[in-house]
This record gives C-alpha cells, sequence and structure tokens, in this order.
C-alpha cells in the first residue's frame, strides 16, 4: 500500500511567506525605533512622533470618509474632546491648582490624575458618546449639508471650549501636559489602530461599510442597515480621532482653543486625499510624507539667500508650496497614491515579477 505524501497548497505557502514578512517587516521597525529612541536630536524625535500621530488621526477619518462614503469634518472637534480630556486627568494636581487661580476648576477633577493609556480610553469613549448624540440627526442627511453639520459641530466644541473657564480654563488653555507620547506610545498606538482597521475592513462590517460607499440604495436592497452602520463607523472614526487628540495634547505639552480650528481637520484630510480615500497603506505612507514634507518645507518660510537671490522670508510661503504640491499629485493620481488598493505582500510579488518579466523580454529583444 502505498502513501500519498500531502504537499501545502499554494495558498496556504502565500500566507505563511507572507506572515515571515510581516514578522521580519515588524522587527525592522522595532529595531528603527529603538534607534530613534537614542538619537540626541530632538527635531527628529518629535518630527518622527508627529508621523506616528497623524497616522491615527488619518486612518481615524479614512475610516468614516473613505470607507464609508461619509463626507464628515468634525474631526478637529473630537480631537478637542481627546485632548481635554487626556490633559485634565494627567495633569498634576499642583499643576491644576497654579493654572485655575481664578476659576477654581470643576470637583474632582482638580486632584483626580489617571495612566496615560486609561485617559486616551476614556477621552476616545467621551468622544463616542458626543459623536452618537451628533449622529442621531446628523446622519440622516447627506453629502455637503452632513460636511456642514459636522462643521458646525466642531465649531461648537470649540466654542465650549472657549467660556467653560472652569473645566477647560477657557482662552489660556491648559499648560504642563505630561510628556507621555514618547516613540513607544505613538507608534504602538498607531500600529493598533492598522491592525484593527485591516481587520475591520476586511469583516463582514467592512464590506458593509464599503457598500455603502458604493450605493446605498443597493446596500440597504440587500439588508445592510444604512443607520447602525453610519452610526458605527462614526464613532469608531471620533473615537480614534480622540485618541490622537490625546496623543497630540501629551506631545505638545499645551493646548488651547486655537489648536482645533477648522484648519486642522483639513490637515488630518489632506493626508487621506493624498494617500487614498479607502485605502490603509496610502494614509499611513501619506501621513509620512506630508508630515515630513511640511517640516522641511518649514526653511521658506525664513530668510533665504540663493546666490543673487535675497529674501527675507514671507509667513506661510510653505504651504503655499506644499499646497501647489499637492495639486501636482492629484492631477496625476486623481484617487490618490494608492486609490482604493493596498500594499499587501503578493501585490508586491507580482509587481517585481512583472518587472523582472518586462525586463527580459527587453533584453530578449
Amino acid at each position: 500500500m502505498q502513501t500519498k505524501t500531502i504537499r501545502p497548497s499554494k495558498p496556504a505557502k502565500r500566507s505563511w511567506v507572507s506572515l515571515i514578512l510581516t514578522l521580519i517587516l515588524l522587527s525592522i521597525v522595532c529595531f528603527v525605533l529603538f534607534k530613534l529612541q537614542g538619537v540626541q536630536n530632538q527635531l527628529v524625535l518629535r518630527i518622527a512622533r508627529l508621523c506616528a500621530i497623524n497616522i491615527t488621526l488619518a486612518l481615524a477619518m479614512n475610516l468614516i470618509n473613505g470607507f464609508t462614503g461619509i463626507f464628515s469634518l468634525g474631526q478637529a472637534g473630537f480631537m478637542a474632546i481627546g485632548a481635554y480630556t487626556t490633559a485634565l486627568l494627567t495633569i498634576p494636581a499642583s499643576k491644576k491648582a497654579m493654572m485655575f487661580m481664578l476659576t477654581p476648576l470643576v470637583k474632582p477633577l482638580d486632584t483626580l490624575t489617571l495612566p496615560f493609556g486609561l485617559t486616551l480610553i476614556i477621552g476616545g469613549l467621551i468622544a463616542a458618546g458626543a459623536a452618537f448624540l451628533i449622529g442621531v440627526p446628523c446622519l440622516r442627511l447627506r453629502g455637503d449639508y452632513l460636511a456642514i453639520a459636522t462643521l458646525g459641530f466642531s465649531e461648537i466644541i470649540r466654542v465650549l471650549i472657549m467660556n467653560a473657564q472652569s473645566l477647560t480654563n477657557g482662552a489660556q488653555g491648559l499648560k504642563s501636559i505630561p510628556s507621555n507620547a514618547t516613540i513607544w506610545w505613538t507608534y504602538g498606538i498607531a500600529f493598533i489602530v492598522i491592525v484593527f482597521m485591516a481587520l475591520f475592513t476586511s469583516s463582514s462590517y467592512g464590506r458593509a461599510l464599503k457598500a455603502i460607499r458604493e450605493d446605498e440604495i443597493a446596500a440597504e436592497s440587500m439588508g445592510v442597515s444604512l443607520f447602525a452602520h453610519k452610526m458605527m463607523a462614526f464613532m469608531l472614526s471620533a473615537f480614534f480621532a480622540a485618541v490622537g487628540g490625546g496623543l497630540l495634547a501629551a506631545y505638545n505639552g499645551t493646548i488651547g482653543q486655537d489648536m482645533f480650528r477648522v484648519i486642522q481637520t483639513y490637515n488630518v484630510l489632506m493626508i487621506v486625499v493624498m494617500g487614498g480615500m479607502g485605502s490603509i497603506t496610502g494614509s499611513v505612507i501619506a501621513a509620512f510624507i506630508v508630515t515630513i514634507g511640511q517640516e522641511w518645507l518649514r526653511v521658506l518660510d525664513g530668510p533665504i539667500n540663493l546666490g543673487p537671490i535675497h529674501t527675507s522670508g514671507i509667513a506661510g510661503m510653505r504651504m503655499v508650496v506644499f499646497s501647489a504640491l499637492l495639486l501636482i499629485i492629484i492631477v496625476f493620481f486623481r484617487n490618490g497614491l494608492f486609490g482604493t488598493n493596498e500594499a499587501t505582500w503578493s501585490a508586491i510579488g507580482g509587481r517585481l515579477s512583472a518587472l523582472a518579466g518586462h525586463k527580459k523580454r527587453g533584453t530578449a529583444e
């Protein structure tokens, strides 16, 4: 009696190869982060941490705007909720007493301090609750009407922050926020959000959100509850935006209501549009491009000496140049750098095989 050798199928081999390559990539990333932690140049460290924070914020917006197809502009409001929650729950009691001299801070926040990770979760839950209250009336709207409604919510949050003296210290803002947004915190949370987004968008819930994005009527006819799925995406997006806002507060060390104007939403939206509406990989790569590009072009705001050309510097010139570069990218990549595609190992391998085959044919000719 002959025994047959069972050989693993090609999909099984590919999954093992993908797993090994992923582990190698994660090892390389951890090694780079370990080396970054010992870098003496504080500017490099700040830019590296800001890249990770922008990844979290971009993925939060991409979930609602890209994967669900809802044009929401309320991210700055959710970021503000997370930032102020984290700040109020991490600032030492002695520092709070010094800041809130005119109007005492409400109890029990005046003496309450919690671990940094727990404050991020609390801020995210508060933002998710606010998203539920806003979403009940707003998510029944569509298109520009929904965008205007969420934009109005963001401005309402900012005005409330400015006038709630006994809770947010009003226009003076909050200072002495502990610098907990380290390399490991920022990139650890960014990694968790990336993994969650990858698993969520590939699940039945994620496929339902993509169906809503493509055609709401067809999705509803197939049994997808439009309101329930939109609300779920809206609340998840608010949760992650608040977590990103909490990281931003710990990154800056001080926050105020001016930090969360509409321009903050547009900065995150710029990353999402450049990377691709509905692409996790695009948001990650675009976060690095936009963050590093804006810092690299900061030299344009100061004095410039290029041989016979001398300028004293024009404030905001870097944003003008960066916006022009963004327009050029959009002209050539109308759906962003990745569109709705993802950079998987199989896709990379297929592209490399195609390039190798093309090179062989060129050599043969």
